[in-house]
């Protein structure tokens, strides 16, 4: 079996540790280890007679839910099947500029929409060594002012994520706004932004009006712990979205998909429970991490990029194979390569087996 692009292929490690898909400890997926919340068990359930019938192509109760969420009108949403779908339309408008800008280390499934479609990307990369942490702020405003300050990108494209996957960094609303009149086109994936306190001082959202150039990518999945639903949102001008619906098939969102986001988005102590649960967990892993001689990067978000001096894919193997543990390797970033890892954070218990395992391991791990 190929080694996989994506963070949670547990067939894949299954495979590799020889045992089941079930005995693995993900730290793979960046995915919130408190869900799902029950409500979306519950809605579910209660839709399972929906089966028997299409579902709605409009998703018009989704959209109701985010309408009187971000107070927008609900033509201003376009719910899909998972993040991932509505990035292949967002790349294929993309594709139609002289070129697409893009940082990286960037999330896979930019270049394979982009690709898709025969866009010219143009990347910008963070030039980080392994250890700077302190730096990476301030690489990443160096970027942006480099892409800002690039020559003919008015007829172009942005693709943008904040936060940033991998590193985690969180973009300020002043460095992402001052990118916004510059590009024909603005795309802004904020799959992780759930994750971020007051997420008000850093999300688009609140400035889509303004800007008719501008498209936010939104997941529900990851916060709720949702993957196998497939489930995310755009949030742009009504034009783009309406052409977005032509495209695509007609029925992208299942009901039981629709039942549970609906459900979730009106879920306040799921979300609360998660903003408690986060910083705490986050912090018992980073400094698990330095003790044991790591170098983990700081981070808005639910997962840190660590970097290491020996193998990643090697220690990737002993902790499937002694430890039932998968971690993210950096293989499928070529601006990282064998020395750097992701991780999901998970419960203090979970990220406790991973920081003991990892103690277990290094010393029989090659430099």
């Amino acid at each position: 079996m190929n080694r996989p692009i994506h963070g949670g292929n547990l067939a894949w490690a299954a495979d590799l540790a020889g045992c089941s898909p079930h005995s693995i400890l993900d730290f793979s997926a960046s995915i919130n280890p408190l869900g799902p919340p029950q409500t979306a068990i519950s809605a579910v359930q209660a839709h399972l007679d929906t089966l028997t019938t299409y579902p709605d192509p409009s998703c018009k109760a989704i959209c109701q839910t985010l309408s009187r969420i971000h107070q927008l009108p609900m033509n201003w949403f376009l719910p899909g099947n998972g993040s991932a779908e509505l990035l292949t339309w967002a790349c294929r408008d993309l594709a139609q500029l002289p070129a697409t800008a893009m940082v990286t280390p960037a999330f896979a499934d930019y270049r394979r929409a982009l690709n898709a479609f025969q866009a010219q990307i143009r990347s910008f990369s963070l030039d980080f060594k392994a250890g700077q942490n302190d730096s990476l702020p301030g690489l990443m405003d160096q970027v942006l002012t480099s892409i800002g300050q690039s020559t003919e990108i008015s007829e172009s494209g942005l693709l943008l994520n904040n936060p940033h996957n991998p590193t985690g960094q969180i973009l300020s609303l002043n460095q992402t706004e001052r990118l916004l009149n510059q590009f024909a086109w603005v795309v802004v994936d904020e799959a992780f932004m759930d994750f971020v306190p007051s997420q008000d001082q850093f999300s688009l959202i609140p400035k889509i009006q303004d800007f008719p150039n501008l498209i936010i990518l939104r997941s529900l999945t990851k916060f709720y712990s949702l993957p196998g639903l497939r489930l995310g949102y755009a949030v742009g001008h009504p034009d783009h979205l309406q052409r977005w619906q032509q495209w695509r098939d007609p029925w992208s969102v299942n009901s039981l998909a629709m039942a549970a986001g609906v459900a979730v988005l009106e879920d306040h102590a799921f979300q609360t429970q998660t903003m408690h649960w986060l910083p705490h967990a986050r912090s018992q892993l980073m400094t698990g991490l330095i003790e044991r001689g790591f170098r983990p990067y700081q981070s808005a978000a639910n997962f840190l990029l660590v970097a290491t001096d020996v193998s990643v894919p090697s220690l990737q193997e002993v902790l499937l194979k002694h430890h039932q543990i998968l971690i993210r390797d950096c293989l499928s970033f070529p601006e990282l390569g064998e020395h750097f890892f992701r991780v999901a954070v998970r419960t203090p218990e979970e990220n406790q087996r991973l920081l003991n395992a990892l103690a277990h391991c290094m010393p029989s791990i090659s430099v």
